[in-house]
């Protein structure tokens, strides 16, 4: 049974970015965000199902089902016995951050998704609660998770060795929960104070390629749930995590954006669920523009890879310590999660064998030749003219020198995926279909399953499809 709430003081940021969330509502919400929200489900689901059959997900699979019993929320993969919520909302965030194909956003340069749906899937079959409360839970986890990174200043973030998508998804993961928990105001304000004490996500794991960055947005939702719940039970938190003087902005960047916390809040128009990017290839969101150039080069120029010289690719300073730096280590990637962060080997598999997507990523072609040697005749470089619109924008640049004295050059402002230049539904169902494989009995009909959620009686077959019954 739920305590009495101690109030919360009004007006912190904490209590605005909670009365948002309490005040949206699934029918108000256009039909665009609508579709949109929608689409973002099916293609998480479709990532974890990936995710799911990686080497790094049977373990956090394992100890979810050791630490959480029996339960009803579902873990993503084939004969894997559901658990409680806090528990499968870390082995599947966890499963869903494995392919780096995860949603995606630009300015504040994280995975929504892979910490908020997770969460509020596991929750709301926890609860039985009817699907119109999930989108609305999702809505609000997106709108304070990308709230909060955008704050936070992804390069200050990443520089202090942080993690975006777990420093801030763990604030949008208690927010859906607290939606699907039907908190008030008071209550969920607490929670978000809550989360702060909880947030996390170390960038160590590009020492040495270990699946520890898979675990942060895993952890942000099991610290979710357990936030919200927390609060539920009459816990308090400071309702000044953000913007105190130990808050958030302080202690997890050296140069906070905190107008952009709250600047249109509450603006139906202005939901930054409308913001994310649907990613089509499985590495790090900054090597997605230089992806697309090399693309272009090769379809205008027919490029022989055996011919070229020397790469030179421009990457923005603020990913350049994910992608680039240091260029001696991006050129000689040991391990797939190496690959999915050298902006090198990005640029020398798309040139290699046209391709970026999941199998582009794996141990034969990591250790392909001449995909080394195309690595090792790779630079990278810093350009003010990309950087003068970060992180509001994303632009790349690349050039190919080839053998016989050409210089083939282009830039990219919008990356495939980006709402500028977005992924039609048509290859959203393609890459769904592909990533899902035989997880499921029926991929397709899932699909349509999913995309149609809002006008389903319950969660019931959902849960019965994710579990391949």
């Amino acid at each position: 049974m739920a305590m009495t709430t101690i109030a919360a003081p009004p007006g912190t940021a904490a209590a605005q970015l909670a009365a948002a969330c309490a005040s949206l509502r699934w029918d108000a919400l256009g039909r665009d965000v609508q579709a949109r929200t929608l689409e973002l489900l099916l293609d998480l689901i479709g990532v974890g199902l990936a995710g799911s059959r990686q080497p790094s997900s049977p373990p956090a699979a394992q100890v979810a089902v050791t630490l959480g019993g029996t339960g009803s929320a579902t873990i993503f993969g084939r004969g894997r016995p559901p658990t409680s919520a806090v528990w499968a909302a870390l082995a599947n965030g966890t499963a869903a951050h494995a392919v780096e194909l995860d949603d995606v956003t630009t300015e504040s340069s994280l995975h929504p998704g892979v910490a908020v749906i997770p969460a509020a899937l596991a929750l709301a079959e926890e609860l039985s609660a009817p699907p119109p409360a999930l989108l609305e839970a999702i809505v609000a986890g997106y709108e304070v998770t990308m709230r909060v990174g955008n704050a936070l200043n992804p390069a200050s973030a990443y520089a202090r060795g942080f993690h975006p998508t777990g420093v801030a998804g763990v604030f949008g993961a208690t927010a859906a929960a607290g939606r699907l928990l039907d908190l008030s105001v008071d209550a969920l304000t607490h929670a978000l104070g809550i989360a702060g004490t909880l947030a996390a996500g170390s960038l160590e794991y590009l020492a040495d390629g270990a699946w520890t960055k898979r675990l942060n947005p895993g952890w942000a939702g099991h610290a979710g749930i357990t936030a919200a719940r927390l609060a539920q039970a009459g816990f308090t938190g400071p309702a000044s995590v953000f913007e105190g003087r130990l808050g958030v902005l302080h202690a997890y960047t050296d140069a906070p954006n905190p107008e952009r916390l709250l600047g249109e809040l509450g603006q139906l128009n202005a939901l930054q669920i409308m913001r994310v990017s649907i990613k089509p290839y499985a590495c790090c969101r900054y090597n997605h523009g230089l992806i697309d150039c090399i693309f272009q080069l090769t379809r205008e120029h027919h490029i022989d890879p055996a011919s070229v010289k020397r790469i030179r690719l421009g990457v923005l300073s603020g990913g350049a310590l994910l992608v680039a730096d240091p260029i001696e280590q991006k050129r000689a990637p040991q391990s797939v999660v190496d690959a999915q962060f050298s902006a090198p080997y990005a640029a020398a598999v798309a040139l290699r064998y046209g391709i970026g997507g999941i199998d582009a990523y794996t141990e034969a072609k990591l250790h392909d030749p001449l995909i080394r040697e195309l690595m090792a005749r790779t630079d990278c470089y810093r350009d003010p003219e990309l950087d003068a619109v970060y992180p509001r924008q994303w632009p790349s640049s690349a050039e190919i020198h080839l053998t016989d004295g050409q210089v083939l050059a282009t830039r990219v402002n919008f990356a495939t995926g980006e709402p500028e230049n977005p992924v039609a539904r048509d290859a959203l169902l393609e890459k769904f279909v592909s990533l899902a494989g035989d997880s499921v009995a029926n991929p397709s009909s899932l699909a349509a399953m999913i995309l149609a959620l809002d006008d389903a009686p319950d969660l019931a077959a959902l849960s019965d499809a994710l579990r391949g019954a």
